[in-house]
């Protein structure tokens, strides 16, 4: 019996526990894709919760205010333009005459006085010229002496014949002759005179061609151009060639500015102008307005006019040529109230009402709260407006502008 009955308890103790076991494995595995799937889709519900939370916390956030302090200052409208400082007189020098330079005693930056010497064209052909005219004007004197002898002895021959024709010693036909030789004769004088005149005036004018031959200075002053060399010949039959540009006086110099047709009404003689340039940008030079032109200048259709500030340039620091940066002051307000020009143009995101006031105002921040404040203007220069009237002390803050607060992101879970 014992045997069979091992025998018959050996196929039911191994093969249940073996099928139970694969069965349990399998139904494991598919819980454990069920959890993660589960994990995923919540991770993903709470990121999107999470951002969707921070986006209205961010659009709720409240604006900040951006003011800036009332101050008591200086308002100065200007016209700014751009123009070139040069000499207030410079003289040109040039040639009369035609020739070769022989010779030049003025260069670049020379100092020169009334009638000095610069260069001088060879004056050889100009003398011969004149030693001509001379000569001919001699042979003229020489022909008068002549004539004039001839005139006196026609006269004796007339007078001589006309006494002896009452005694019939001397025919009329023969004094007739005689009064028409003496007649002649002084003709002969006035012609001799009229061509003295004459020839006198040709050596005049050659005496003149040989002293052009000197170039001299017309003023005193300094040399800032030469555009003539040794050896150089000049050809003055068509246009006079120039020879020399001599400043007056570059002590007092002046800056030709080009201010456009639509500043140019706001500007008026004695103005007060400062200007920069490039060689000496930290110093700001100070002049004056002495001449505003009516002559308009249009270049690519535009039109300017050329406004002329006096400058004193005694420590020679300017050069002719140098370009200014000029700003000329139109209008000037001392220790006044001002506030910056934002202040008249805020309006409150809160405040629909604001945009129906016509006059001008400001919002002051006064215990953290904006209030409006309506004020009369005055004087603007692009950054800063006047305060003429209206209730506002230095010092207080008005308001520029807005800014919102930002929140800062929510922590979103890792995965």
């Amino acid at each position: 019996m014992d045997d069979n009955a091992s025998e018959k308890e050996q196929p039911i103790a191994t093969a249940p526990p073996y099928r139970s076991m694969n069965g349990q494995r399998k139904k494991g595995k598919l819980m454990q894709s069920r959890s993660l799937h589960l994990v995923a889709g919540t991770v993903i519900v709470g990121f999107l919760l999470a951002v969707v939370i921070w986006l209205g916390l961010r659009g709720k956030a409240q604006p900040r205010h951006i003011t800036a302090e009332v101050t008591r200052g200086t308002v100065m409208r200007s016209v700014i333009a751009t123009g070139t400082v040069n000499p207030i007189l410079t003289v040109i020098v040039g040639s009369a005459v035609s020739g070769i330079i022989q010779d030049i005693s003025c260069d670049y930056n020379t100092l020169v006085k009334v009638g000095q010497i610069c260069a001088t064209i060879d004056p050889r052909p100009y003398k011969a010229v004149v030693d001509q005219d001379k000569a001919a004007v001699s042979v003229d004197l020489a022909q008068l002496e002549k004539d004039q002898a001839n005139l006196a002895y026609a006269r004796v021959n007339y007078d001589r014949l006309a006494s002896l024709v009452p005694r019939h010693y001397a025919s009329e036909n023969a004094v007739d002759n005689a009064k028409a030789v003496y007649q002649q004769a002084e003709a002969q004088i006035a012609l001799d005179k009229a061509v003295i005149e004459q020839d006198q005036a040709k050596l005049s004018a050659a005496e003149a061609n040989l002293g052009y031959t000197n170039i001299i200075s017309p003023v005193n002053g300094v040399v800032v151009s030469r555009d003539v060399t040794i050896g150089q010949t000049v050809a003055a039959s068509f246009q006079t060639p120039t020879l020399f540009l001599i400043a007056t006086d570059l002590t007092h110099m002046e800056v030709d500015t080009n201010v456009s047709e639509g500043d140019i009404g706001s500007i008026r003689k004695g103005e007060h102008a400062t200007f920069t340039v490039l060689a000496f940008p930290d110093i700001r030079f100070q002049g004056a307005v002495v001449q505003v032109r009516q002559s308009p200048q249009m270049v690519q259709n535009v039109v300017t006019y050329d406004v002329v500030i006096d400058v004193d340039n005694r420590d020679l620091r300017l050069k002719p040529g140098m370009t200014a940066s000029v700003q000329i002051v139109t209008a000037k307000r001392s220790d006044v109230l001002r506030v910056p020009d934002q202040a008249l143009r805020y309006v409150p995101s809160s405040q629909t009402r604001a945009a129906e006031i016509k006059e001008s105002h400001v919002w002051v921040l006064r215990g953290d709260k904006p209030v409006l404040v309506p004020v009369v203007t005055g004087l603007n220069d692009d950054t800063n407006t006047e305060v003429v009237s209206g209730n506002l002390q230095p010092g207080e803050l008005v308001i520029v502008g807005e800014r919102r607060a930002t929140s800062s992101p929510p922590v979103l879970p890792r995965f």
